[in-house]
This record gives C-alpha cells, structure tokens and sequence, in this order.
C-alpha cells in the first residue's frame, strides 16, 4: 500500500522554525517527484516547494523563498521541510504529496501533479 505520513506539525510563535516531515512506504522517495502543498481555514491550497525525482532540483512559492527548505533523506526515505521564520500567515494544514511518473523532470507547485497525497499536519503559529 502506497502511503505518506506527515508529521512534526505543532503550535510554534512567529519567528520560530519547525521541520515536518513526510515518510513514504510502499515507493522509494527517490525516485519520485514530491510537493509540499498547505491549505489555511477559508483558502485555496497552495504549493509552497518541490524537488524533483532527478537532481534533486527545487521550486519555492514567493510567499516561502527564503524561508523554506525542502529536503530528501534517501535513507529513511523521507522528504523534509525546514521552516526558518515562522509568521501568523504559515497558518496552515500542510500536506506532502507525490508523483511517481518517469516522464516528469521538473517539479510543480501545482497539485494536478501529484497521485499520492499524505494526510495533513497542522502548523499554528501564534503569539
């Protein structure tokens, strides 16, 4: 069974960082193409990074850049995001998505990409 698993979602303040994580089975992250997508109450999802299944290469949302760093680990077959700054607006249920298809060389923030989506975790950032 092909499944994504979110996790290190919390409450945090603005201006401190947090890491989530999204952990694979049934595929080897390595060889797909991965997103990183939010969605805050009353808006639209939003990507906000990928990497791409070759090189490794990385798109950020304008909102992120800067701030955000995605991440492979090819031995725990997990997919980071590093989130430097936080701010009240990264208020968000983030969800890690993926693409196995060979035929995709550059990651999209857009979601009519991805096959495979995780279940969310929450960040909430609050002061």
């Amino acid at each position: 069974q092909l499944q994504l698993v979110e996790s290190g979602g919390g409450l945090v303040q603005p201006g401190e960082s947090l890491r989530l994580s999204c952990a694979a089975s049934g595929f080897t992250l390595d060889s797909s193409t991965i997103g990183w997508f939010r969605q805050a109450p009353g808006r639209e999802r939003e990507g906000v990074s990928c990497i791409s299944r070759q090189r490794g290469r990385t798109k950020y949302a304008d909102s992120v850049k800067g701030r955000f760093t995605i991440s492979r680990d090819s031995t725990k077959n997990t997919v980071y995001l590093q989130i430097n700054s936080l701010k009240l607006e990264d208020t968000a249920n983030y969800y890690c998505a993926a693409t196995r298809s060979a035929y995709i060389l550059t990651c999209s923030l857009g979601a009519t990409m991805y096959d495979y989506w995780g279940q969310g975790i929450q960040v909430t950032v609050s002061s």
